[in-house]
């Protein structure tokens, strides 16, 4: 590495510039969703016709994901990660005063690009920067935004909206760009490999078209004016890609996404394993306001402080999960954190207009607390045992495999959804038909995928991440 850091053993500043970062890019993209209705009236279409600007972005995140680690250490991370923000807070200054629909969704595939290369390189510098008795606070500092923005999103959103005008949704980002930016330049290590390794075009084509028709099969499918089967259709094709992406990549001396890494058992169990936990989990986001609106008949914004219960305990664990990774251990704590959240998904699907407030803030709080302690412990147990001359591979892959697991809990829950109301008669896709009973089948179906991967955690050694926790301590 060249331009490395001092690793002095204090956490410093960096984990929470790269967290600020996170924050910023994950709340603006679970934000849009509820300004979607105001958007079309101001373009003067419909929101459906919006939903190209939200298939864009991912287009282009799943586009240039894979390179990311290949820019990173070719061009230094700091450079890398200040351009990214750079080109984030132009396209949100563009997004903000776009006036069609045409140009909305040119500036959100350039935010795209922008979230593409800031997320992931700013996970690897912190991971690389970061002495490794500092990596599981690290890891947990940075992770805290992806699990409270999706959850705080909608009712921000609405409220903006509402008592302002939705362009302030993207103008926000300005002034925080612009500290985060200064921050940047003073505290983020210019960090890059020392070897040149050619970039490996083939590989972004196919991993880039995969990730593409994965993430658009999954809106597809979510979409309740759409043929589902149109949605699946495409997803399969997306993995077809896939399973070619990765047989290229096994040939390749140099391939753009190194899929030797997944010979790592604790790093492998967070890729497979985990994005079937994190697609179950992911569904949730998704299905509880709809359960509070439609279900409940709550306002958007009584839905919302509901939601904010859930970020209680996302916040509230954010303290604890060092100190309990450090006394149970990798293995125990994903077990238990993959079932606790099954189980209360599963009792978010039994709640009722006619539950007791106090029991329904149980149950979206401990779901909260759960969420917040399995994704921290995923996302730290990822780079436990990687090398680190495979840490920029590792962290490509990763970031890949969470990024398409965010679309594909929406489908699934979307699907359950859809499919539940098919069966009963209640609809069949149309939201306001849905029923309690539909909602009962969707959280049912979500968390038993959650419980269903427990058996994955079960597998890992019981030692798993221990070099990991013994540096810490």
């Amino acid at each position: 590495m060249k331009d490395s850091p001092s690793r002095s053993g204090s956490l410093g500043p960096l984990p929470y510039v790269v967290a600020a970062t996170f924050f910023m890019e994950y709340l603006d993209t679970t934000i849009i969703a509820t300004a979607l209705p105001a958007m079309a009236r101001s373009f003067g279409t419909s929101p459906n016709a919006l939903s190209l600007g939200m298939s864009a972005y991912m287009i282009a995140l799943a586009i240039f994901i894979p390179a990311s680690g290949w820019v990173a250490d070719r061009f230094g991370s700091r450079s890398v990660f200040f351009s990214a923000i750079v080109t984030f807070t132009l396209a949100s200054l563009l997004c903000g005063i776009s006036q069609n629909v045409v140009e909305f969704t040119a500036a959100r595939v350039l935010q795209g690009v922008g979230g593409a290369l800031m997320v992931p390189v700013g996970r690897l510098t912190v991971v690389r920067s970061i002495d490794r008795k500092q990596l599981m606070q690290a890891i947990s500092t940075i992770t805290w935004p992806g699990i409270v923005a999706p959850v705080i999103g909608p009712p921000v959103g609405g409220f903006i909206t509402t008592y302002a005008s939705w362009r302030w949704i993207f103008l926000l980002n300005l002034p925080v760009c612009l500290v985060v930016l200064i921050a940047v330049l003073r505290w983020v290590p210019n960090l890059r490999s020392a070897e040149r390794r050619p970039f490996d075009a083939l590989g972004l084509v196919l991993s880039g078209a995969a990730l593409t028709a994965i993430l658009y099969g999954a809106d597809v499918a979510s979409q309740p004016d759409m043929n589902p089967l149109v949605g699946l259709g495409i997803i399969a094709l997306g993995l077809v890609i896939g399973a070619i992406a990765f047989y290229q990549a096994r040939r390749q001396r140099h391939p753009l996404i190194d899929v030797t890494t997944l010979k790592i058992p604790t790093f492998s169990v967070t890729v497979v394993t985990g994005t079937l936990t994190r697609i179950g989990i992911g569904a949730v986001p998704y299905l509880m306001p709809l359960l509070f609106q439609i279900g409940f008949g709550l306002s958007a914004f009584k839905s919302g402080l509901l939601l904010l219960v859930s970020a209680t305990g996302n916040l509230g664990m954010k303290a604890l999960t060092t100190r309990i990774l450090r006394r149970y251990g990798f293995r125990r704590v994903a077990i238990a954190g993959s079932a606790v959240c099954g189980v209360f998904t599963i009792a978010c699907g039994v709640l009722t207009p006619a539950s007791p407030l106090a029991w329904v803030l149980v149950v979206v709080f401990i779901y909260g607390l759960a969420r917040s302690l399995q994704f921290s412990t995923l996302a730290t147990l990822a780079y436990a045992d990687v090398p680190s001359e495979q840490t920029s591979a590792a962290n490509t892959l990763w970031n890949a495999a969470a990024q398409m697991s965010i679309g594909l809990g929406i489908a699934f829950g979307a699907l359950a959804l859809r499919a539940a109301a098919a069966v009963n008669g209640s609809g069949g896709g149309q939201g306001h038909a849905f029923t309690l009973d539909d909602f009962r089948f969707a959280f049912l179906c979500a968390g038993a995928l959650t419980i269903a991967s427990v058996y994955g955690y079960v597998r890992l050694a019981r030692d798993a991440g221990h070099r990991l926790s013994a540096a810490s301590r």
